[in-house]
């Protein structure tokens, strides 16, 4: 009985997980935007993507991807927020790098 309970509870989990992650999410989606980051490598937007995803829950935040340019120091990451001010305090507690912008999107095909 035990086994069945904890299995049912599972199954929930992973049912409320699923309705949330489409395109139905009642959270928005941004995309932000560093222009440009002195001294971006690899290894350092792995780094601060590692802290956003530490401290994102305590801003209701989810940092989903993250794109980035060595050559340019560019960074782009996409997550759901509540709203951009949320987006962007996760990012000044996690590592400081805050966006140059972020705009609110909608996922396509």
């Amino acid at each position: 009985m035990w086994l069945a309970l904890c299995s049912a509870r599972l199954n929930a989990r992973i049912r409320v997980r699923k309705k949330g992650a489409g395109k139905g999410n009642s959270m928005p989606l941004y995309m932000d935007e560093h222009k440009h980051v002195p001294g971006l490598t690899k290894a350092a937007v792995a780094k601060a993507h590692a802290a956003d995803l530490k401290v994102q829950k305590k801003h209701g935040v989810d940092y989903l991807k993250y794109w980035f340019d060595e050559r340019t120091g560019k960074v782009f990451c996409l997550a759901r927020a509540p709203n951009k001010e949320a987006a962007a305090a996760c990012h000044k507690e996690a590592h400081g790098l805050l966006a140059d912008e972020i705009t609110e999107v909608q996922e396509g095909a």
